[in-house]
């Protein structure tokens, strides 16, 4: 076969490919596209691919990868980065004391607003934290997820007096992700700066443990994109199946992540089970998660027909984001019982003109007397 023969189908089966790669990613979500988008750019290195660490005596920073906003990324849609950490590389018992992300531009340096913040989650090896200190009957019990930060709640500390133990040189995996809900005409580089807060001393420090609640609503597994819906039902229409999906005892299907029309909704879900509270526990702080239009998420005691808290969240009025969502932030504490039934309550107010999505969830401490019962034996 000629040479000129060879180059020829060469060319065609090289057009052919890129043709698919093309098809098959056009018809990815967006969220996809992100994915693939990024690992494309961050492996060529067209994109500064390195995390830079900076570990000071009492604070562990990072520098991530360069992010592409070239669009629009609504929650949990924008493009990412995760790697695992250590604190330092002993087996010093240390304590987190907060968390904080912030958005640069990445040619200049400047610091940005929260539009470019999506999230900043934090997670535990679980099997071994538990395992350490001889508490083997936690594992796989929750999500290893230590806490999240979200538009709305860039930084927090816990109060004073507290912190979540760690060893130093116990991997936590770290994951951001971008975001971007306003400008669909824009090519912006952006890095994300994290700084999780430590205490490396050995002060009287009170240990949490992290529990995780969500909102689950039940929706028609054989038809989950039908509407409208009975507005008296608690049914919701999913964003999508295959995330954030959960089924109960009797085989219905719940989501977490769902879409909202237009106006003011409330909507309820029971976290009795989530809590798995076999006693009373003193809770000291909360991080909620909601997405934009959410106006106030809480806790309600339906045994005593009471809110427990309620946190506020305030969105930006110029343009889709939050501002701020406020935390429940206490030394004293609240009590939660293991022989109440509890429900998580998100307020949302859509003032756009077509249905968004939505999720609501929080991350509690609650005071953990076992561990430090613990923590003193050692």
């Amino acid at each position: 076969m000629k040479k000129s023969k060879i180059y020829k189908y060469f060319t065609i089966l090289i057009v052919f490919i890129l043709a698919v790669i093309g098809i098959v990613y056009s018809q990815l979500t967006n969220r996809h596209k992100a994915i693939v988008k990024t690992q494309v750019l961050h492996f060529t290195g067209l994109l500064d691919n390195d995390w830079i660490v900076t570990n000071g005596i009492q604070e562990y920073k990072m520098l991530s990868p360069t992010f592409l906003i070239d669009g629009i990324y609504k929650s949990m849609e924008g493009p990412k980065a995760s790697r695992y950490i250590q604190l330092n590389q002993t087996e010093k018992l240390l304590w987190i004391k907060g968390f904080e992300v912030q958005a640069f531009d990445a040619n200049t340096n400047a610091p940005l607003s929260n539009d470019y913040i999506c999230h900043m989650n934090v997670d535990i090896n679980d099997v071994k934290y538990y395992s350490h200190w001889q508490l083997d009957d936690r594992i796989g019990k929750q999500y290893p997820r230590l806490t999240s930060l979200s538009q709305g709640l860039e930084r927090f500390d816990f109060p004073e007096g507290y912190g979540v133990p760690i060893i130093g040189n116990d991997f936590l995996f770290v994951t951001s992700q971008t975001l971007n809900q306003n400008i669909p005409d824009i090519f912006k580089k952006v890095k994300h700066k994290i700084t999780i807060k430590y205490d490396a001393s050995q002060n009287t420090i009170k240990p949490l443990m992290s529990k995780t609640v969500f909102i689950q609503l039940p929706f028609d597994k054989h038809d989950p994109f039908k509407g409208p819906l009975d507005p008296g039902s608690n049914q919701c229409i999913p964003v999508e199946t295959k995330n954030h999906t959960y089924e109960d005892k009797n085989g219905n299907k719940l989501s977490g992540h769902w879409v909202i029309p237009t106006g003011i909704t409330t909507y309820r879900s029971s976290i009795t089970e989530q809590l798995q509270l076999a006693d009373s526990a003193r809770l000291h702080f909360s991080a909620p998660h909601v997405h934009p239009f959410a106006t106030a998420i809480g806790i309600y005691d339906k045994t005593t027909g009471k809110t427990v808290f309620s946190c506020k969240v305030i969105n930006y009025k110029d343009k889709i984001g939050l501002k701020e969502i406020q935390p429940f932030h206490s030394e004293t504490g609240v009590w939660l019982y293991g022989n109440h039934d509890y429900e998580l309550v998100l307020n949302v107010n859509n003032t756009s003109a077509s249905e968004q999505d939505m999720m609501g969830s929080m991350f509690l401490f609650f005071y953990d007397r076992e561990l430090e019962k613990k923590i003193a034996s050692k």
